[in-house]
């Protein structure tokens, strides 16, 4: 029968609430909510997560989030988002005037003149740290991003309430050792610890901790915490046998400290190092210990050089994703040791290496067959041959990042183009030397390209485009500052590329809303209006 509600006649609370833990976005949960009293109830049972602005009376925002999602296990508070409810937003007759809708968050905004520890009261404070352990007794995931009004003292109350924790982020909080320990004695289930700008904390807490939750930890990020020394990562390597991923960014960590978590840590397969102080030593303990490591990225090191990395290649024969920033003393030499070292290696990032060249980026052609994302940035001694390489024998490769490589043109684009046929995505940003050639041939090999991103890039013209919209099904384009492009090439795309979701045509030279651009707007409006009528027939019929 037409217009009959057969969902919520024929289904189950349980299959419903099933269905809705499957939707994939917020967007998608919220609309599932707006379509009746039921489904509004069953979707705050199926929400597992919230994410909280910690701004606008956190503290009282929580106690009434936790009435209303009872299940959920991961809260997510972060001061820099900011929530905007107008006043007297969504009230309706007969409801309480405290509900959730009617909250002033902007009071302090509309104050004049108020004081700076008013505006305190508009910030997480222990008090709203209290109720989210009080009020979501599932609590397994806490991230307290920024919430710099959080002391040890919430943090002790929120461990000894939620044992269950097994994920902690106090990424810019103003937490103490004694916080730090009591999270240690309490949760013993803790996996993720990330103590990124935590500038109170010392050697003491972190140590406690490791001494008393050890055994559990699996993840651990430290970054900007001037007081944690090699006695921490002392205790780290002895304490934690099970630790998995370790981020550090300090330079006040050296050999000692590296040496202690390689020796230590045998099950590491994530390490992030941006240590100015670590030399070689340090890195050839991780080649020589840690041999299931899949994960490496060493940002702006001053003191390593190929004797490290020939170190990993040797011994890290797991190695799948390697990322190397600004270490300016690697070259060609150390890149080679990794590519016949590391053959299973899927991931390649090299940014401002400046002595790495044309002859590293070939051995990794030749002897890393299974490589799906490649980015070179800054990289101005690469050039055309080392692609060709990429493109002969990394054949499932599916990303592409290049970015002021003032060597590679497009010969290197027209290489990879028929090499790599299953390439999705394409950037390109200020290699100047790439033009209409390489795009032309990207369009026709290229058939799963989703996302072409060509930012001046002047040599790209109205051809290159008509190319891609015969050829390629975007989703995603930007040619940004290309301004050899006109109507023609962004009229072939509107016709060739009905999926297209994201077009960025700022910083070019021609009319902002010519003819046939705006004959492009009107038709993307109108599939976009079929779409969200086939969606409300398919709801409610």
């Amino acid at each position: 029968m037409r217009g009959h509600d057969w969902i919520n006649t024929c289904l189950p609370d349980e299959l419903i609430l099933e269905i809705l833990r499957r939707v994939g976005s917020k967007a998608n949960h919220d609309a599932c909510s707006l379509v009746c009293r039921r489904w509004l109830g069953l979707e705050r049972l199926s929400c597992t997560t919230l994410r909280i602005g910690a701004s606008g009376i956190p503290d009282f925002l929580v106690k009434h989030l936790a009435q209303r999602f009872v299940n959920v296990k991961a809260v997510l508070i972060d001061e820099r988002l900011s929530i905007f409810l107008p006043v007297n937003a969504g009230k309706r007759r007969g409801r309480d005037e405290n509900s959730l809708t009617s909250l002033k968050v902007h009071y302090a905004a509309e104050k004049s003149g108020y004081e700076e520890e008013e505006c305190e009261s508009f910030c997480l404070t222990d008090a709203g740290l209290t109720a989210v352990a009080d009020g979501f007794s599932k609590l397994e995931k806490l991230s307290l991003i920024w919430c710099s009004n959080v002391t040890s003292l919430g943090i002790m109350s929120l461990a000894g309430k939620c044992s269950f924790l097994k994920s902690l982020d106090l990424q810019g909080c103003y937490v103490g050792d004694q916080g730090l320990a009591v999270v240690g004695k309490c949760c013993k289930q803790l996996k993720d610890l990330n103590l990124r700008f935590c500038e109170s904390l010392t050697d003491a807490g972190l140590v406690d901790l490791a001494i008393s939750c050890g055994n559990s930890l699996k993840s651990l990020g430290v970054a900007a915490c001037a007081r944690i020394t090699d006695k921490s990562l002392e205790a780290v390597g002895s304490q934690c046998k099970s630790l998995e991923t370790l981020s550090l960014d300090s330079e006040f960590i050296r050999n000692k400290g590296i040496l202690a978590i390689a020796q230590g840590c045998p099950l590491l397969k994530v390490l992030k190092l941006q240590c100015i102080n670590v030399t070689d030593e340090a890195l050839m303990a991780v080649g020589i210990s840690c041999l299931l490591l899949e994960m490496l990225a060493l940002y702006s090191f001053q003191q390593f050089t190929d004797n490290g990395l020939c170190s990993i290649g040797k011994g890290c024969k797991k190695l799948k994703n390697l990322t190397l920033s600004d270490c300016y003393f690697l070259s060609d030499k150390g890149l080679e040791a990794i590519a016949t070292g590391c053959t299973e290696l899927t991931r390649l990032e090299v940014n401002g290496c400046h002595n790495i060249g044309t002859i590293g980026l070939e051995s990794v052609g030749k002897s890393c067959l299974r490589l799906t994302e490649l980015a070179l940035l800054y990289c101005q001694r690469i050039g055309n041959f080392a692609l060709h390489e990429v493109g002969r024998g990394c054949k499932y490769l599916q990303a592409l990042h290049l970015v002021d490589c003032s060597s590679i043109g497009d010969e290197a684009i027209c290489s990879i183009a028929k090499g790599c046929r299953n390439l999705k995505k394409l950037h390109i940003r200020r290699c100047y030397e790439v033009g209409n050639k390489g795009i032309i041939a990207v369009g026709e090999h290229c058939h799963s390209l989703t996302d072409l991103s060509l930012r001046f890039c002047d040599r790209v013209r109205d051809e290159a485009l008509i190319a891609v919209g015969q050829g390629c099904p975007l989703e995603q384009l930007n040619v940004s500052g290309c301004n050899q492009i006109g109507d023609a090439g962004i009229v072939a795309i509107a016709r060739g590329c009905p999926q297209l979701t994201c077009l960025d045509v700022s910083v070019l030279q021609v009319c902002p809303f010519p003819s046939h651009f705006t004959s492009f707007l009107l038709y993307m409006h109108v599939l976009l209006f079929y779409f969200l009528c086939v969606l409300w027939s398919l709801c409610y019929f």
